[in-house]
């Protein structure tokens, strides 16, 4: 059965750059933001943009990378056709050769390609911190009538010459290619993601390998000769959060950017573009300066800005800012908003207790019961819940329980 779109990922590199880190670690392996693995993002993005086939190429120090993908359960990618499929160097019938670059490595694999007749592949970098829309590249694409397009970013000018550039003109077709240039014509900086037309890749990349004289890399070789060829070419405005974590600084910088999602545009507590890990569903916990958190459980994905004490938060708690939690069991995906206390009580899933809310009540001479509230319900601002209360329905703004 044929695939519209499959993805091929270049998780080969060394990672020369981060020294330490990849001594004995593939780069994409490489551990980021509390509970993930650099690779997790580009999967992620597969799965998140609808495609279910995706070939990892690895080389480097592979071992940690095949052991963390296995099966690919964690991604939804444990397919009877498709799933995730790691593609390391093999001997051949004419010998066995390492992938001497990026476009000897896709070569080396379509025989695999050829099995699911994709029209399109889609070509990924395994070392890059990004969320971004693959389907949405792709329908960009098809409305260029492109045969090949390549996602850009535009950079500061005076940073321009480090990157590889593409000149395009008004249509975004791509004019010209520049390969860190002393002198730029553009700050389109090419983020090493390439859609191509199956049957030019294929076409493109057999040349290459029959030319005893290239590098067999994309940059170098394959979009210039492209371009000399007068190919239908498309530059795809990127504009949402990218990072090459090539270097330590950008490494380090990449996960400081976690901890401020609002600025920096990387949020890993997106729900409707969830980065999906070996380990958990969920993101780690975040607790803001504001905050003062004391003798608690703090489950994975909890955001807490409130002060909380004495208490067990289930994962995907969120505490506002001004809120007090103490002597409470608050149970997964329920949200305490700005203001509101609540103590000695149990809340259950999925609860929304509204700002400067009141929920149950410590202990004294007189009251010592458990307030209680009901998964899904909404406790609207301002009500007030009594410490002996059972909540199953929703209570309206500034009405009383007891």
């Amino acid at each position: 059965m044929a695939k519209e779109m499959i993805a091929m990922l270049l998780a080969g590199g060394q990672g020369s750059r981060l020294y330490a880190l990849t001594q004995k670690l593939a780069k994409p392996a490489v551990p980021f933001g509390g509970k993930y693995r650099i690779i997790d993002f580009p999967l992620s993005n597969c799965v998140n943009s609808g495609i279910d086939t995706v070939g990892i190429l690895t080389q480097y120090q592979p071992l940690v990378l095949n052991e963390y993908i296995g099966n690919g359960q964690p991604w939804d990618l444990d397919r009877l056709h498709g799933g995730v499929h790691i593609l390391p160097p093999y001997q051949k019938a004419t010998g066995s050769n390492w992938y001497k670059g990026t476009a000897n490595a896709i070569y080396q694999n379509l025989p695999f390609i050829e099995r699911y007749e994709p029209k399109y592949v889609i070509i990924l970098s395994g070392d890059q911190i990004c969320k971004q829309d693959y389907s949405d590249f792709l329908r960009f694409h098809k409305e260029k009538n492109a045969e090949f397009s390549v996602a850009v970013m535009e950079v500061p000018w005076d940073e321009a010459s480090r990157f590889g550039l593409m000149v395009t003109d008004e249509n975004d077709k791509i004019t010209q290619f520049q390969e860190k240039p002393k002198q730029p014509k553009s700050n389109l900086a090419s983020m090493g993601i390439y859609i191509f037309n199956y049957d030019i890749l294929r076409k493109y990349l057999i040349e290459d390998e029959a030319d005893p004289n290239s590098e067999n890399d994309f940059g170098s070789n394959i979009i210039p000769n492209l371009l000399r060829d007068g190919r239908q070419m498309y530059a795809y405005h990127f504009s949402g959060y990218w990072k090459d974590v090539g270097t330590i600084a950008s490494l380090w910088e990449a996960n400081m950017e976690v901890l401020d999602p609002e600025h920096s545009g990387i949020n890993l507590f997106d729900s409707a573009w969830k980065i999906f890990s070996r380990n958990s569903g969920m993101t780690g916990h975040k607790i803001s300066g504001e905050a003062v958190v004391e003798n608690s459980m703090i489950t994975d994905g909890c955001r807490i800005h409130g002060n909380v004490k004495h208490s067990v938060l289930f994962s995907g708690v969120q505490v506002g800012p001004g809120a007090v939690v103490e002597d409470a069991v608050v149970m997964g995906g329920t949200s305490i908003k700005a203001g509101a206390v609540v103590k000695h009580c149990i809340i259950a899933e999925n609860v929304i207790i509204g700002e400067n809310a009141v929920v149950g009540a410590m202990p004294d001479g007189d009251t010592k019961g458990v307030a209680t509230v009901g998964p899904g319900v909404e406790v609207g601002a301002g009500a007030k819940i009594g410490s002996n209360a059972m909540v199953s329905k929703n209570v309206k703004g500034g009405e009383e329980q007891w």
